[in-house]
């Protein structure tokens, strides 16, 4: 490199697009401050901010139809290895050029930092799901579960007579990929007009390459937030990637919280007029109130259990057969305290949310049943 060269790219260290940056670090600083302090303006930055980041990204890596974020993942080691030979090579001369390679790579976390707050972080720190539905969310009593564990367990067993089954054994999903999340994308339509807090676009979900030993870490899926994708996990038993696919559409739709979006997954897939996504949807909530009743009741836990399809329990059981394998691994801890310490950074109880649907699923049921 050259002298003018050199003086070129010293210059570049106050460039306006480095003042940009700095100056929406500083303002979403702020807003991530301010979320702790109004839910109405938290609810405002999410939907309004945060509804176009949102709809872009999603918008423009639909175009591409690999997981980006699978990409920059496996890559990672090899782009690392890059940019530190090129900033020994080019940029260590001086330590002006230090500087400004270091202030460049500096801004493109800040840039993620951006898109974070300005597009999913409000949520957790908006008004809650209950309140937007207008739904009593209280403390609930072992008879409460086991109402709801009932009323889910009849709706799994209706549905069972529309599914196909290897005898003994898993469910089979009848169509591919593509179609059930155009199916999931048209339930999203249908649940956006019921509640327009819910935003509406459709999205292509991604399935991640290595789903296999993604498996070792207990995660069937995860929204990128600086990609606006949702990567699903094809590992697992059909019967779950309906509901997981809708869990993980729910946050791109700007629903952040873990516990809101398992319900709104839930809400999605009752809202589908494809059996085989209703059953994924009913059976994965079934599931949650179940085990839930295990720990408040075990009379009527096992009164519930003896009651389901026994289609149902064979499918149960052959997720528990797969599952054997990546039970108990190093990763699984690995991955499980940093995405509990994630959650609990933005004011959650941790990976503990994820069960606490069973709260909104119990409240929404009870007023189902109240108005029939």
């Amino acid at each position: 490199m050259n002298r003018q060269e050199r003086k070129t790219n010293e210059k570049k260290i106050f460039s306006p697009y480095m003042a940009v940056v700095c100056a929406l670090t500083l303002l979403a600083a702020a807003c991530f401050v301010c979320f702790s302090y109004s839910v109405s303006f938290s609810d405002f930055i999410q939907t309004y901010i945060g509804g176009p980041i949102r709809f872009l990204l999603a918008k423009l890596t639909n175009l591409i139809p690999f997981s980006l974020a699978e990409l920059l993942l496996i890559s990672s080691p090899v782009i690392l290895a890059i940019t530190i030979t090129v900033a020994i090579k080019r940029y260590s001369s001086t330590w002006k050029l230090t500087f400004y390679f270091m202030s460049r790579t500096l801004s493109v976390v800040c840039i993620i930092a951006i898109i974070f707050v300005f597009g999913f972080a409000g949520g957790y720190k908006g008004r809650t799901i209950d309140k937007k539905l207008d739904i009593d969310r209280k403390p609930l009593s072992a008879q409460d579960l086991y109402n709801s564990a009932e009323y889910l367990s009849k709706r799994v067993g209706e549905l069972c007579e529309e599914i196909n089954f290897v005898p003994n054994s898993y469910s089979l999903m009848p169509y591919s990929f593509r179609e059930m999340t155009n199916k999931l994308n048209d339930a999203y339509d249908t649940l956006s007009e019921k509640y327009p807090f819910i935003q509406n676009f459709n999205s292509n979900p991604k399935q991640v390459v290595l789903s296999e030993p993604w498996t070792y870490t207990h995660i069937s899926g995860v929204y990128t937030f600086f990609t606006g994708e949702s990567n699903i996990n094809i590992n697992f038993p059909d019967y779950t990637i309906p509901y997981t696919c809708a869990h993980e559409m729910a946050h791109q739709r700007g629903i952040s919280r873990e516990d809101e979006a398992n319900f709104v997954a839930f809400l999605a897939c009752a809202s589908s007029d494809d059996p085989y996504i209703q059953y994924s949807g009913y059976l994965s909530m079934y599931e949650y109130v179940r085990n839930a009743l295990y720990s408040a009741d075990k009379d009527l836990y096992k009164e519930v259990v003896s009651g389901v399809d026994i289609r149902a329990r064979y499918e149960m059981n052959a997720y528990s057969r797969f599952f054997d394998k990546y039970r108990e691994n190093v990763v699984a801890d690995v991955s499980g305290t940093i995405n509990n310490s994630y959650l609990q950074s933005q004011g959650t109880v941790g990976t503990k949310s994820y069960g606490m649907v069973v709260d909104l699923a119990c409240a929404y049921i009870s007023s189902l049943q109240n108005e029939n």
